[in-house]
């Protein structure tokens, strides 16, 4: 080997040694950092007419687990779809309430029992009368409360869902975009490292919306589809649509038109059921919010505002009234018609004639909600028929829950068992895919960067270095020595 080559070799040597010295600097310094992917410096021995040149850098390349990354991608959007359905259900029990909980629908059920007990003992008393109606009034009001908070719920969904579609369409043009910047820096022959980590970790925020599967293509271009099979990004990216509203009524749906799906490129797709391309992600737990499971909870309590109704409004129970007439609990004042049970729970007033805020009187508890004139003081017939028509069984109408007959407070006491039943489930759910995720996370941080590993091989850089210069030293001392011998 002559001189001129072992110090070509010992400058390419000394090339080498810097470039893998700066690749694990910047591995080191960015171990934490979100999407970024451990680096390796390619190298291979460098030849010229057979004749060995030293090493050449061939470029550096991103050490990713395909696999890996794709499951905790998955991981990812099953984490996103369980805690949107957890948080849901976990606020349908709270606005349903606990048996052992103060303002409950079985706490408010079990007053109004307790005033009617105590103004049949007392019919002639005016308060035990007021109390009555007090406790009326406020089951009906824990009904309205409730289906305030499962329509808010529903239209927070809705919102979540406008802001879901708004960063969906954002991060896939920037995703768009970096395709095309990688596609020409690659046939440039540029390290296009740092732009793959930020792809990866826009598509990482893709995949907590929806759940996705990457394909690669030539040119460093990756192509985006739903596990659904619909297709997000292929050459040019999609346009998702969405129309949100402003308030949500329980009549509202999106079969009946009132509410809005979601379309690809003004293409409309399933939002539920086995055909929806979104479904496994949080988009498609806020259209279940929304669509599903707070309708199944709306039922539920207009389930139990029928029953109540028909109770009150049974034929035969207040001989004052007419074949038709409401009861005690009405439907905005109007009588109840089985066609509008939908938003009932919301709707509950009590009869005006029972209610002297309403220009009623009291006496018409205990005489009758037909009655013109008060009655004997000391009559409470009709009290102790409204009490039985409240604690008997009788078969149920609604078709919201099971059929048979049940009382009234067998009826909450199962809704609201029933609620904390889906909570406890919804939760369970959330703990195995959070754990998943948290499993495969650590997982893959195991394999990602390994500063002791990374420390250790920059001390063997180092000595590679070192060695490189001392040849370079000694080719130098070489060639001054020929020069001295020639003078």
């Amino acid at each position: 080997m002559s001189i001129t080559t072992a110090l070509s070799s010992a400058l390419s040597g000394l090339t080498a040694a810097s470039r893998r010295a700066e690749v694990l600097s910047s591995n080191v310094a960015n171990a934490a950092t979100p999407g970024y992917a451990r680096r390796e410096v390619g190298l291979r021995a460098a030849v010229l007419a057979g004749t060995g040149q030293g090493v050449s850098v061939t470029g550096i390349s991103r050490d990713v687990d395909k696999s890996l990354l794709a499951n905790r991608r998955l991981a990812q959007a099953g984490d996103g779809d369980r805690n949107t359905r957890a948080t849901f259900l976990a606020g349908v029990e709270q606005a349903f309430g606990t048996p052992d909980s103060l303002g409950s629908l079985s706490a408010r059920l079990s007053a109004f029992d307790s005033a009617l007990v105590e103004a049949a003992g007392r019919p002639d008393s005016q308060a035990r009368l007021a109390n009555v109606l007090t406790a009326a009034k406020g089951l009906a009001s824990g009904l309205a409360t409730a289906t305030r908070d499962i329509q808010t719920a529903r239209e927070a969904a809705d919102r979540q869902i406008t802001d879901q579609v708004g960063l969906l369409n954002s991060t896939l043009e920037k995703v768009h975009a970096l395709n095309t910047e990688l596609r020409s820096f690659t046939g440039m022959g540029r390290d296009v490292s740092a732009l793959l980590d930020e792809r990866q970790r826009l598509v990482d925020t893709i995949s907590t919306i929806v759940p996705l599967r990457e394909v690669e293509r030539e040119g460093n271009q990756i192509a985006l589809f739903t596990t659904g099979g619909a297709p997000l990004l292929e050459g040019n990216r999609v346009e998702l649509g969405f129309t949100p509203v402003h308030a949500i009524t329980p009549e509202m749906t999106q079969a009946l038109g009132g509410l809005s799906g979601i379309t690809i490129d003004g293409r409309p797709y399933d939002t539920s059921g086995p055909a929806s391309p979104i479904l496994g992600g949080s988009l498609g737990a806020l259209f279940a919010v929304r669509d599903e499971l707070a309708t199944s909870a709306q039922g539920r309590l207009d389930a139990m505002a029928r029953d109540l109704v028909e109770r009150f409004a049974a034929a035969g129970l207040d001989p004052t009234t007419t074949p038709g007439a409401p009861g005690l609990f009405t439907d905005a004042g109007a009588p109840f018609l089985a066609t509008d049970e939908v938003g009932l729970a919301g709707r509950l007033q009590i009869n005006a004639a029972a209610d002297p805020e309403q220009g009623g009187a009291l006496y018409r508890l205990r005489d009758g909600l037909g009655a013109t004139v008060e009655g004997p003081l000391g009559d409470a017939t009709l009290l102790k028929a409204l009490h039985g028509a409240l604690v008997g069984a009788r078969p149920l109408s609604s078709t919201a829950l099971p059929a048979g007959s049940r009382s009234l407070a067998t009826l909450t006491a199962e809704i609201l068992s029933d609620a904390s039943a889906r909570r406890l489930s919804g939760q369970s759910d959330q703990a195995f895919a959070s754990a998943r995720l948290t499993a495969l996370t650590d997982l893959e941080a195991q394999n990602g960067i390994d500063t002791d590993r990374e420390m250790q091989e920059l001390l063997t850089i180092e000595k590679h270095y070192a060695a490189n210069a001392r040849v370079i030293q000694t080719a130098d001392q070489m060639i001054d020595i020929l020069m001295r011998l020639g003078e």
